[in-house]
């Protein structure tokens, strides 16, 4: 997994209407990445909708907020519309963005190891450096633990 200073890996990514979103594309800009395993799933949902609830924080303060699943661009804007999600959800089915930010893991589910998506958040500073790393965060927390560190 990335780590704290270390130069944030470039994505290009569909958003939930199909617009190829890139990490470049808020170069000068402070940027909260954060990986997630499926939409419309319990934590993944409280998480959603935490970051939706903080979102004039995060925007008043001008740090952009990028959620990124496996999940496809369909299910993507059917779980922001479901939801009322007013940042960016980024599809990435080829696990490319996922496995640069060394997200892909092996999990246990049911007591058997399988591979899948860590939920981690990830503090891209202006530069593009990584100013911080939540591994393994609380979906109920995260977006309140997000602004206590910006």
């Amino acid at each position: 997994m990335l780590e704290k200073g270390m130069q944030a890996p470039d994505f290009s990514l569909a958003d939930k209407d199909g617009n190829i979103v890139s990490l470049s594309d808020f170069a000068g800009k402070k940027v909260v990445v954060y990986f997630y395993p499926k939409d419309n799933t319990p934590g993944c949902t409280r998480q959603a909708c935490a970051f939706a609830a903080a979102y004039g924080e995060f925007a008043a303060r001008g740090v952009a907020v990028l959620g990124i699943s496996k999940d496809s661009v369909s299910s993507h804007a059917k779980f922001a519309e479901k939801h009322g999600l007013p940042f960016i959800l980024l599809s990435d089915p080829d696990l490319s963005a996922i496995k640069a930010y060394g997200v892909w893991q092996e999990k246990k589910m049911y007591g058997k190891p399988v591979m899948g998506v860590v939920r981690t958040t990830f503090i891209v500073g202006e530069d593009g450096t990584i100013d911080a790393v939540m591994p393994k965060v609380n979906p109920d927390s995260n977006a309140g633990d997000v602004l206590a560190l910006l």
